[in-house]
């Protein structure tokens, strides 16, 4: 399989950012893995083979641009080499829209990025998105 990330992989959309942002809402779902916060929604209409991706490193912790521009960098990369979990994922059991947020606040390795993003997606590929979002699937008795 191709290791790149095309524009079809990038979240841009301002709605789907704002869906993801949205504070108070059910459907958006996150954790923390340092250095990484990861928000994540499940869409029943999305039907890329691939998630959506957003990365963003804080103005406020990283005042130069060429910091949050080298961990933005090393993120992507990072996601590009280790995202085919997701790609053998059935399109209902996956992630439509990805944000990974990152919180440390030093500059970190390639290294311990590239171990927690496969940590993180590691995670994403175990959740259960199928049994969140049907309602059929409850195990009540009736």
């Amino acid at each position: 399989m191709k290791q790149t990330f095309g524009k079809k992989e990038r979240l841009c959309g301002h709605r789907e950012i704002g869906r993801l942002f949205q504070r108070g809402s059910t459907e958006v779902q996150t954790f923390y893995l340092f250095p990484f916060r990861v928000l994540y929604i499940q869409d029943q209409q999305f039907t890329s083979p691939l998630p959506q991706v957003l990365f963003s490193v804080s103005k406020k912790k990283f005042k130069k641009a060429v910091d949050r521009n080298l961990v933005r960098r090393r993120c992507k990369e990072s996601y590009r080499l280790s995202k085919q979990p997701l790609q053998l994922l059935p399109p209902g059991e996956k992630p439509s829209y990805i944000a990974f947020l990152y919180l440390a606040k030093e500059i970190a390795s390639y290294d311990v990025i590239d171990k927690a993003m496969k940590q993180c997606i590691k995670k994403l590929e175990k959740l259960p998105f199928n049994l969140r979002k049907d309602p059929s699937n409850s195990t009540e008795n009736p």
